[in-house]
């Protein structure tokens, strides 16, 4: 009897499946028109509002919470839980500044004071050296601030790129959001099996080529995050040892008064292990180092509400 009630239940659920799928992905297109018509700035401050009064009651906030305390031991549980709030009221200016992201990276090198954007010490040299060297890159980013916002660094300063991204599961989502991201964020690839050899590829033809690589991946290399093990894709250290480029990290900070600070890391030297070639897992450890280092400097606008450590 068991049994059938649990397929019967497997037969509603794939049934009805597309269903729910078709509502929410029209929903999501509903919301990022809308938004768009309101005051970026506004919408994001009362979307920060409600995820961080909501953030609370859902299970993602109990992962947060243990995932903090095992990265900070020492912080006590209000500072644990302030932590959290700040990662709700994150969560939700991104979601309200995705459908504003065509428009959003607002720089004028000539009157900073008056840009949206600005550049850490030494982050525009780094630009004009990739833009001059002739040959391409790899960048990695990570869940930090608005990780959207990379993307279009690259473009504003003349720069070639290919972006790795991981579709939405809801056809009706993914398009929405593609067509925002299509106005200046260069070339996006999708994660099918042929993308690396299309970021090989890119990277052969001089192309910056930027990813996340902070979220757990199951079939990775074992690196080291706060203290504790965890899986890491292997993918960016692999294109290194297929195709030599300079490594850089990129971040986006978010400042007071609805403004992003930018900010390329200095070159990560690949690890080599006795043959001279690229270690992938201590090229990745490298990595993962660089950004611990960020995640440190700003916890409240890291993703700590998903499963890193398995």
């Amino acid at each position: 009897m068991l049994r059938l009630v649990l397929r019967a239940r497997a037969i509603v659920r794939d049934a009805t499946k597309p269903l729910v799928e078709a509502v929410i992905g029209g929903l999501v297109v509903v919301l990022l028109r809308v938004t768009r018509h309101f005051d970026a700035e506004r919408t994001a401050g009362a979307f920060a509002r409600i995820t961080r009064a909501v953030g609370p009651y859902l299970p993602e906030h109990k992962i947060g919470r243990a995932n903090l305390k095992a990265a900070f031991p020492d912080k006590s549980d209000a500072e644990i839980e302030a932590i959290l709030l700040g990662v709700w009221e994150n969560l939700g200016r991104v979601g309200a500044e995705v459908a504003h992201l065509d428009h959003v990276w607002d720089l004028d090198p000539a009157h900073p004071e008056r840009s949206r954007i600005e550049l850490a010490p030494g982050t525009a040299e780094i630009f004009g050296k990739l833009h001059d060297d002739g040959k391409g890159a790899l960048i990695f980013a990570s869940h930090l601030a608005n990780w959207e916002l990379p993307a279009l660094a690259a473009p504003a300063y003349g720069l070639e790129s290919a972006v790795l991204f991981r579709r939405p599961n809801i056809a009706a989502a993914d398009r929405a959001i593609q067509k925002i991201r299509a106005v200046n964020m260069g070339t996006m690839i999708a994660t099918t099996p042929d993308a690396p050899l299309r970021l090989a590829r890119a990277l052969e033809d001089g192309v910056h080529v930027g990813m996340l690589v902070d979220q757990h991946f199951g079939r990775g290399v074992d690196v080291t995050f706060f203290g504790r093990k965890a899986k890491a894709n292997p993918l960016l250290a692999r294109l290194a040892r297929q195709i030599e480029v300079p490594i850089h990290g990129v971040r986006i900070i978010r400042l007071p008064g609805y403004r992003f600070r930018a900010e390329l890391s200095p070159e990560v030297v690949p690890v080599r292990d006795a043959a001279g070639r690229i270690d992938v897992a201590a090229t990745m450890q490298a990595v993962t180092s660089v950004i611990e280092g960020w995640v440190r400097e700003h916890p409240e606008q890291w993703l700590w509400l998903h499963r890193r450590w398995r």
